[in-house]
């Protein structure tokens, strides 16, 4: 069974064909979960985990409830140690009544209520990061499902333009024998011919698209992307009244991280007026001294304590000037604000009338539409196989009868995206 050189060659094949057995049981899980259908919801869940726009908002509230703890504290104190009035030519430590080696405490008081505001301000601040978290999520949640149903449009693009190609093709064919027996034209075979051409070609542009619009929501959920679709869409709620969606509008995260701005600007404009009280500090010393009185009795130490006040004469300018800016920063806060509701107000009643004509279309293609195309690609081609009617016309039914398909699912996607939409402005749950 073994020779000098280790395992005979039969052994050595055997060998290798388990390693490549357990290679291929190993990579089974990997290969299993590439095939299950993406759900749009299973994509929700992948893009909002671990999502990293969310997490540096959340990084920075947290980090903002922190200096708003340290805000609201009062300054470290100040330890002072030294020795006063020695004498350095004669003498020593007892020499004179005034020598005395000190030790003190300073602290120092912020003007006002700045310590209370300059917390709030931070809180507010801290608010407004969370508040952006929400409004993140909800953007991520439009994007990936716009993404998403991308994907989907140009799946079923796909399919109804593979499935139509055999239709086609078999034109082609019978058009060629009908040629070939004197039945039919050159030109109705030239046409035929054509026509299948630019099937082809309607095929590598579909696949292209189909590309960009995974690689477009790999962005969100990375290699998941290239999972396939679904093959049914989501079935989401009627919306609401346009008059409720304006109300629900007032509660959108970003709107509320607007107000959250604006109040912290104003809180900036009561730290400012604050600061123009004067600061303040307290002192306490204690002094040791060592030698006697004449009297003989031991000389005292000394116990200190003084208020130190801010006298803000020298920079009255400066607070002007603080004040004067805080009160623009709180304008233009409120102004930004008021421009972000004019423009999501814009957005809510533009996508909503395209969801309501999207709705109208689609009753429409579901009424009549659909089953006219199908009628008249079957009359065509009835009329055609009786020498009624023109080969031309058969193509051009044929044609839009695909194209028609293929819009209602361009319709039936574009109202899904309206909604997304919309369940972004709505802030609704998933």
């Amino acid at each position: 069974m073994y020779s000098h050189f280790g395992l005979l060659p039969e052994h050595k094949t055997v060998r290798r064909a388990w390693l490549l057995v357990v290679a291929s049981i190993a990579t089974l899980p990997a290969m299993a979960q590439q095939n299950i259908p993406l759900t749009l919801a299973a994509a929700e869940d992948l893009a909002l985990s671990e999502e990293p726009g969310q997490q540096s908002f959340q990084a920075r509230s947290a980090a903002l409830h922190e200096q708003a703890i340290v805000a609201g504290e009062l300054p470290e104190p100040s330890l002072r140690l030294g020795i006063n009035n020695f004498p350095i030519q004669s003498g020593g430590f007892s020499t004179e009544a005034m020598t005395q080696a000190t030790i003190g405490l300073r602290q120092a008081f912020p003007a006002g209520k700045s310590r209370d505001i300059s917390a709030r301000q931070f809180t507010l601040l801290a608010d407004e990061m969370s508040a952006n978290v929400q409004s993140r999520g909800l953007q991520v949640l439009a994007a990936t499902r716009n993404a998403w149903l991308e994907v989907y449009f140009w799946d079923a693009a796909l399919r109804h333009v593979s499935e139509s190609r055999p239709y086609f093709d078999d034109l082609t064919t019978v058009t060629r024998s009908l040629y070939a027996v004197g039945q039919k034209s050159q030109q109705d075979v030239l046409r035929a011919e054509l026509e299948l051409s630019r099937l082809d070609d309607r095929l590598i542009d579909i696949e292209r698209q189909r590309a960009r619009a995974r690689a477009s929501l790999g962005e969100w959920i990375g290699d998941d992307a290239y999972r396939p679709v679904a093959a049914k869409l989501p079935e989401w709620e009627q919306l609401p009244s346009l008059d409720e969606m304006q109300v629900m509008l007032l509660q959108h995260p970003s709107l509320r991280a607007a107000d959250a701005t604006v109040d912290a600007r104003a809180a900036g404009v009561d730290l400012a007026n604050e600061r123009a009280k004067p600061r303040w500090a307290l002192d306490v010393g204690y002094g040791y001294r060592e030698g006697f009185l004449p009297s003989g009795l031991p000389r005292s130490d000394f116990l200190s304590v003084g208020v130190t006040i801010d006298l803000p004469f020298f920079r009255k300018r400066s607070i002007d000037s603080s004040l004067s800016a805080a009160l623009s920063e709180r304008s233009a806060a409120k102004s930004d604000r008021e421009r972000m509701h004019r423009t999501l107000r814009g957005q809510l009643a533009a996508e909503y009338s395209h969801w309501s004509e999207s709705n109208r279309r689609l009753a429409l293609y579901e009424s009549r539409i659909l089953a006219q195309s199908k009628s008249h690609a079957e009359s065509s081609m009835l009329a055609y196989q009786s020498d009624h009617g023109d080969f031309a016309d058969v193509m051009r039914a044929n044609i839009a009868d695909l194209n028609t398909r293929i819009d209602y699912v361009r319709l039936q996607v574009e109202r899904a995206q309206s909604y997304a939409t919309l369940a972004n402005l709505g802030g609704f749950p998933r």
